[in-house]
């Protein structure tokens, strides 16, 4: 079968993590046995999930972009070399890889002292905008959610995989996967909103991105008549699948 063939079919939706994984698997261990053409197809293969990171991290770079786009790939052959095959989610797994060489290349161009002429510098965009593998790893180094629920989110919400097939591969109930994402995604809204009010006051983005993240709550304020900073919060409706909402 033709390398574009076998992309496509692996990009469905209905295609089973678990032939994805076999096929992964089976690619890079051509690719660390033989090189050359297999470690070509590799690249190839991950190019629908390697270009979307080379065009955030492009436009980002103070730098030409093919810079950071070499790190980039650089990030991702070192991930062939290393990554584990006997683990679930291959190729998630090697777009993190890539995505973290990228973006610690982005930081230290951006950390770089400007030179003595220059009146201007580009910068990443305030919190809580960003790509969504960034706010998400931001949100498990401060330890609003766990390595777990990011991947949780990032499988189920970013990569459009099905919730059932995590829970299988993570070996948990679906109820428990609805509601550990649901925990999770609280929270999260909660450390966004929280960001949000750091930004500037006069940044349209800002102010619309406040209200959606605005909390609600049954009776409008608490016991005590103050609003709860953390209870009764909810996440927008308009975030959950109809047909998840008996569990959330």
């Amino acid at each position: 079968m033709p390398l574009d063939e076998l992309r496509d079919l692996l990009l469905r939706r209905r295609c089973p993590m678990e032939v994805r994984d076999l096929v992964w698997a089976h690619l890079v261990t051509q690719a660390r046995t033989y090189g050359g053409d297999w470690t070509t197809a590799c690249i190839g293969m991950a190019l629908p999930g390697l270009a979307p990171v080379c065009r955030w991290m492009g436009a980002r770079f103070p730098g030409a972009p093919d810079d950071v786009h070499a790190e980039v790939l650089a990030g991702f052959l070192r991930g062939l070399a290393s990554t584990d095959l006997d683990r679930p989610g291959i190729v998630a797994r090697l777009r993190w890889t890539a995505f973290r060489a990228g973006h610690a290349a982005l930081l230290e161009a951006l950390a770089a002292p400007m030179p003595v002429m220059s009146g201007f510098r580009s910068l990443p965009p305030p919190v809580p905008w960003g790509h969504p593998d960034l706010v998400l790893a931001r949100a498990v180094r401060r330890e609003v959610i766990s390595r777990t629920e990011a991947d949780l989110i990032g499988t189920t919400r970013l990569d459009k995989d099905s919730i059932a097939d995590w829970a299988d591969r993570n070996r948990t109930t679906l109820a428990a996967a609805y509601k550990a994402r649901n925990r999770a995604e609280q929270r999260l809204v909660l450390f966004l909103r929280d960001e949000s009010q750091d930004t500037n006051p006069d940044d349209p983005v800002a102010a619309q991105v406040q209200a959606e993240l605005a909390p609600t709550t049954s009776c409008g304020a608490d016991r005590t008549g103050t609003r709860g900073r953390r209870a009764r919060v909810a996440v927008d409706p308009r975030a959950v699948p109809l047909e998840e909402s008996h569990e959330t």
